[in-house]
């Protein structure tokens, strides 16, 4: 379950790198992060078994699977959990038993489901169908296609923010420590950065810079 009275936290979502990468980077940065997305391009390269090595090497680093679940839902997010994954993503556009399959592998395997709300036509409508379902979080997201073309998350976060949907907000979508607090105004639960920190000149400072500022330190 997601505490939500917890402070706001910083989300590292790693995608394109390589595992021979990947755990020198964290080894680097994980006193400064509190949850560590094992992006899609990972579960695709390299499947769960990867979420495994991580907790097994940071065992108090919370890691969230974006294993975007579209269909055989329990099946699917139950991997993830068994894997060590605390959190699982599903597309908030698939149907409502997938919602209720994911919500109940969640709770058999004491995790967390996450929503992704990537190009859903009406936030608010579908933000409240899934907090009655009993989901965690809804991750406001803007992917990297919809950033080509000019899109930022932030006015989604604003539509969700103010609609008082009973469910904290994650956000992601192209965030670094120069627009961080722009978001951070809108009181997310949890700020995603991916590439604002892995690809800045040192990722260890960029990503204590970024976690003071979300911790309200800076």
């Amino acid at each position: 379950m997601v505490d939500r009275t917890a402070a706001p936290r910083l989300q590292l979502a790693l995608d394109d790198i390589g595992r021979e990468d990947l755990l020198p980077l964290l080894e680097r940065v994980h006193p400064f992060v509190d949850i560590v997305e094992v992006g899609t391009p990972l579960l695709m390269r390299y499947g769960v078994s990867l979420i495994t090595e991580i907790k097994k090497r940071f065992p108090t680093l919370h890691l969230l699977s974006d294993a975007k679940i579209m269909d055989a839902a329990h099946h699917e997010a139950a991997l993830s959990f068994e894997a060590g994954a605390d959190y699982v993503t599903f597309l908030a556009l698939t149907d409502d038993g997938s919602v209720s399959e994911c919500v109940r592998a969640a709770h058999e395997h004491g995790g967390a489901v996450v929503a992704d709300m990537i190009c859903v036509p009406d936030l608010v409508q579908r933000g409240r169908q899934l907090a009655h379902m009993g989901v965690d979080m809804l991750a406001v997201h803007t992917g990297v296609d919809q950033q080509a073309a000019g899109r930022t998350p932030l006015d989604d976060l604003q539509v969700l923010t103010a609609s008082a949907i009973p469910v904290p907000l994650a956000v992601a979508g192209g965030i670094n420590l120069a627009s961080a607090a722009a978001y951070l105004a809108w009181q997310p639960h949890v700020l995603i950065v991916g590439s604002g920190i892995t690809t800045a000149a040192d990722p260890a400072a960029e990503a204590e810079r970024l976690h003071a500022v979300v911790r309200g330190e800076h």
